[in-house]
């Protein structure tokens, strides 16, 4: 079983977007249909985590509430009490907390400092490339390679 180091380490593309929490909403969005992604980290003037904000939040807190994306801060709509993961941590742990908390990207921390960020689709990549090994490896057992 695969460690997030390992899985940080594969990902072809390893640069973390972030924002600040007075960045508006309009701009986040912005960013992540720039970058292709789904969610950024909210890093204080300190350069520390202070939350995270996705295209769901988005959605449901500006969009089904009929609110303007330029008239209101990330910090009005970021989640601010973030489940992080270690560079120590499983593939599996990872899988079980995004299950079990609804959860899609997942903040990698060391020694309190941001690393990386884990989406589900890192990790579903990661379960399949780790399958079909395994059957690769099964087929060469049963040839008798």
């Amino acid at each position: 079983m695969k460690t997030v180091a390992e899985i940080l380490r594969a990902k072809p593309q390893a640069a973390v977007y972030s924002v600040t929490p007075s960045t508006s909403v309009l701009d986040a969005i912005k960013l992540m249909a720039e970058k292709g992604i789904g969610a950024l980290v909210v890093l204080d003037d300190k350069g520390r985590l202070a939350g995270i904000v996705s295209e769901r939040d988005y959605a449901r807190k500006i969009v089904l509430l009929e609110r303007s994306a330029s008239d209101i801060s990330i910090s009005e709509i970021m989640t601010a009490d973030v489940l992080t993961v270690g560079l120590r941590d499983t593939s599996q742990h990872c899988m079980q907390l995004m299950t079990d908390r609804h959860l899609r990207h997942l903040p990698v921390l060391a020694e309190g400092e941001l690393i990386g960020l884990l989406s589900i689709g890192d990790l579903v990549k990661h379960t399949i490339a780790e399958q079909a090994s395994l059957i690769q490896q099964l087929e060469q057992y049963i040839r008798g390679e």
